[in-house]
């Protein structure tokens, strides 16, 4: 009989299968047994362990679930090659996830919650106000379906999907964990990046429990603009939000990012990049510039090429790093922005629905 309140084994960071092992007594090498069974070959039933004998088996069966946590509605592909997957929850609720293939990279954005609190007036997402963070199980198993589907080829991992990942901060430490852990999923801590709109007491936290890249989306030069398009900003404001971001502990030979995404006539202007540019002076960073994503009903439009083309001018003429940043799956509502996950479900075959 399986115990009443067990969780799924995949909600356990390393360290705490570590500690399980421990407690009950168990050689410390049953850790690593577990860890590649689950996370090396991929099984969906404590039964495939065949190493263990069936007694341990049945004791991880009474101890844990393995219910797999995502089942996959649809996958769509947009025209320039990028993959958005609708994955439904246990609960019937449902997130999105984006696969951004290049030449020398695949990139994998991932969702941390269900819709978010943060409500910035740019994003889809924000639109659907926050229903709940996502379980370590839910957020790690994006990215190992995923890459199931697509020959094990992602190289890199962005948080940057559905929610504010500093929001689900915990979770998001597990998760971050089981993907460098060399005897877990082993990717470079340099090949992830968090992005936040700004929860300054986070950005300390995350950068003493775990070694990433940090994206801090910034996109306003002044607090006044940045109260009025993301309300986070009024909590914790720009001045707050670079002395937290300038003091976190980016990987070697790493910059800081500030992600600023263009919208027409209302950050846009040649003004408001002198501004941003003696804003972020001093500080070692690029800057990603992201022409908006159109998306119905919010209410901004993208700005012209040229008008894209003089804000990078006028922010590298002060010297900074910047690049503009190419909006990819854009025709299937992939882009940066975009992710909703509210249209209806699609039935699919037995062999695409569960890891």
């Amino acid at each position: 009989m399986k115990d009443k309140d067990s969780i799924n084994i995949k909600d356990l960071s390393p360290q705490e299968i570590q500690d399980f092992v421990r407690d009950n007594n168990l050689q410390p090498f049953r850790a690593r047994q577990i860890s590649k069974w689950l996370y090396k070959k991929g099984v969906t039933n404590f039964d495939e362990m065949s190493d263990l004998s069936k007694e341990f088996r049945d004791f991880l069966e009474f101890s844990f679930s393995l219910e797999p946590s995502l089942q996959l509605v649809e996958e769509q592909v947009s025209e320039d090659g990028t993959k958005k997957y609708l994955f439904k929850l246990s609960d019937g609720n449902q997130i999105e996830s984006v696969l951004i293939p290049d030449k020398k990279r695949n990139t994998l954005c991932i969702s941390s919650q269900v819709g978010c609190a943060l409500g910035c007036t740019f994003c889809m997402t924000g639109t659907l106000g926050k229903l709940r963070n996502l379980r370590p199980s839910e957020i790690i198993d994006q990215y190992i379906l995923v890459n199931k589907y697509n020959e094990n080829s992602i190289t890199n991992v962005v948080f940057m999907g559905m929610g504010e990942p500093l929001d689900n901060l915990d979770n998001l430490v597990k998760v971050i964990n089981i993907l460098t852990d060399p005897h877990y999923l082993a990717l470079s801590p340099k090949r992830i990046t968090v992005s936040t709109s700004g929860l300054v007491p986070q950005i300390k936290k995350l950068g003493e429990q775990v070694s990433v890249n940090l994206a801090v989306s910034l996109n306003a030069p002044t607090d006044e603009l940045r109260d009025e398009i993301m309300p986070i900003n009024k909590r914790y404001p720009i001045k707050a939000l670079l002395e937290a971001s300038v003091k976190f502990p980016v990987p070697n030979r790493k910059y800081l990012m500030f992600e600023y995404v263009l919208l027409k006539d209302k950050n846009d202007s040649d003004s408001d990049a002198h501004t941003l540019a003696k804003l972020l002076r001093g500080i070692k960073c690029k800057i990603n510039i992201i022409p908006f994503n159109e998306a119905y009903p919010l209410p901004y439009k993208s700005p012209t090429w040229d008008r894209v083309l003089k804000f990078q001018e006028i922010l590298m003429s002060y010297r900074i790093n910047v690049r503009i940043r190419k909006s990819r799956g854009s025709d299937i509502l992939g882009a940066c922005g975009q992710l909703a996950a509210t249209y209806p479900s699609i039935k699919v075959t037995e062999t695409q629905t569960q890891i």
